[in-house]
């Protein structure tokens, strides 16, 4: 069976993307660079679900892109939980804003426009849920600015962390982003507070208890 022939069969026996955001993820492949970033019909219904299980009230997403995993990690929120996202990209704010202002779940986003590392810190929160999927090369420093604010017992989603395998590719790993994210897995799999599991869904996924 191919990739394409499972990927297929997995996505018509799983729950059925919601129709507002199929909608998204089609405008996203037509109106925007590397559209491969959002997230998709399977991981969607996969952030979806981890929210469901978790059932965290503070839910942190650094990296929003379109919106779309956003909308699926509020879809799924207990009564007066809350997600906060961070987008660097200053140009998609108007069209973020309108995006979860007219979409299910998007009263529960809120929105803001910066640098991560700076923002992080200036959130005063705690946090049970963090989804990471901005600057690869930062993820390190992410998880660090990250662990005073993480209840014990938080989860963490990094995604892309197997990056197209090239974290395992001696020829191929050697760019910056690559580099990075292979110490990030090393350093999540040494980190005495930290339980981990990588998935190879997509471009990886791993999975992170915060003991």
């Amino acid at each position: 069976m191919s990739d394409t022939q499972e990927e297929d069969y997995i996505l018509s026996h799983i729950s059925p993307e919601p129709d507002h955001l199929a909608r998204l993820y089609r405008r996203t492949h037509l109106n925007h660079l590397y559209p491969r970033m959002c997230s998709g019909h399977l991981q969607g219904r996969l952030l979806a679900m981890l929210v469901s299980m978790i059932k965290p009230m503070r839910v942190l997403e650094l990296g929003t892109f379109t919106g779309y995993s956003a909308l699926c990690l509020a879809e799924t929120l207990p009564n007066g939980g809350e997600v906060h996202t961070i987008e660097v990209d200053d140009e998609m704010e108007d069209e973020l804003t309108q995006l979860f202002a007219t979409s299910p779940g998007g009263d529960r986003i809120t929105l803001h426009i910066g640098d991560a590392i700076e923002l992080i810190p200036s959130i005063h929160e705690q946090w049970d849920l963090v989804y990471i999927d901005a600057n690869k090369r930062d993820y390190i420093a992410y998880l660090d600015l990250l662990m005073p604010s993480l209840r014990p017992g938080a989860f963490i989603i990094a995604d892309n962390t197997l990056w197209d395998g090239k974290v395992y590719d001696t020829v191929k790993n050697h760019d910056a982003q690559t580099t990075a994210l292979d110490a990030f897995n090393s350093y999540v799999a040494a980190h005495p507070r930290l339980a981990s599991v990588i998935l190879p869904l997509r471009d990886g996924l791993t999975l992170i208890r915060v003991d």
